[in-house]
């Protein structure tokens, strides 16, 4: 293989960067073009590719985002669409595809693989629920990022005696708010994996601050769930009486400088991605199990070990969806001291 092309696709994650980067020195290190996609699918698309030296990923390892910027391309899904993005492959000689994203990337890259361009897919997204990998890139920085939120937010719930419903990001996943919830001594934490009762939430709260054992009380609340100022609003229709705040941390989570986690994480899969492409190998996407590297195959069968099936339809589905770590749910009630 003498020529390789990156891009980065969906939202953005810290650690996007540190994966590029790697991709491009290995590549180079191994004597290997590499260029550059910008903005996605639709880039790809739209012919915007550039050759990627050694300089142009200098001072990146530390910076937030994609350089390369992303977009979300749903044209990419359909015959014409991957054609159209063949065609420019084709143009700049490019015989293999480092793709960073989420789920809806891998199908992108899946695609190009049966039409004969190898892509390798690694995963890039603060939420963390990508199947075939335990951690995302990106999710270990967003993780403290929002600790730090949080631990800014009880400094005045507890100055004030107030309640602070948390909402924080992670799509449909609740990983985001089960690690900073634990991390941060959260009261209680939501998750759209596991059902709630709201009359238990006022409950605990309302004891807590009667018996003298809280001085504020912090839910952290999933965005999977619902908003905060919805959560707030329902407290207060099953009887809260406390002193009430609602706060969406928001799409800072996204940003700022990836942790040493996810620049080393973001290195190690960029660097195997190049591996495996040299030979040959596409159609997977890299993870990590139990702190060693893996490859899914991302279409196939559940026996096979693939992220996802085509049913007879056409439909895909998920062969081993990612799952919260429920067992934190249980971890963090026992050291909330609320019963």
């Amino acid at each position: 293989m003498k020529r390789i092309g990156i891009l980065t696709s969906g939202g953005d994650a810290p650690g996007m960067n540190a994966a590029i980067r790697a991709v491009v020195r290995k590549s180079i290190f191994d004597g290997i073009e590499v260029y550059g996609i910008n903005y996605g699918f639709a880039g790809l698309v739209a012919g915007d590719i550039r050759r990627l030296d050694v300089a142009d990923v200098g001072d990146k390892i530390q910076r937030g985002g994609t350089f390369l910027y992303s977009a979300r391309y749903p044209e990419f899904a359909t015959e014409e669409g991957q054609l159209k993005g063949i065609e420019q492959l084709k143009k700049f000689g490019i015989e293999g595809l480092v793709v960073i994203g989420g789920d809806g990337s891998y199908h992108g890259a899946m695609a190009l693989t049966k039409r004969g361009f190898p892509a390798v897919g690694i995963p890039g997204t603060i939420d963390n629920d990508i199947p075939g990998t335990d951690f995302t890139i990106g999710f270990d920085t967003a993780i403290n990022t929002v600790l730090e939120s949080i631990d800014r937010i009880r400094d005045t719930a507890t100055s004030h005696v107030r309640t602070f419903v948390i909402e924080v990001m992670g799509r449909n996943a609740g990983d985001i708010a089960l690690w900073a919830g634990i991390a941060s001594g959260a009261d209680q934490i939501i998750v759209p994996e596991e059902e709630y009762d709201i009359n238990e939430v006022v409950r605990k709260v309302k004891e807590g601050y009667e018996s003298g054992a809280k001085t504020h009380h912090v839910i952290v609340l999933a965005e999977g769930v619902m908003g905060a100022d919805e959560f707030a609003a329902k407290m207060k229709e099953a009887g809260d009486t406390s002193d009430l705040r609602a706060t969406n941390i928001g799409h800072v989570v996204r940003g700022g400088s990836p942790t040493a986690r996810d620049r080393v994480l973001a290195s190690w899969m960029g660097a195997h991605a190049v591996d495996l492409l040299k030979q040959g190998i596409g159609g997977v996407a890299v993870g990590i199990h139990n702190e060693e590297l893996v490859e899914s195959p991302i279409l196939g069968t559940a026996e096979e070990g693939a992220l996802f099936s085509l049913t007879e339809d056409g439909k895909i589905i998920v062969n081993n969806p990612h799952k919260a770590r429920l067992d934190f749910a249980d971890l963090n009630r026992s050291l909330s001291n609320l019963s």
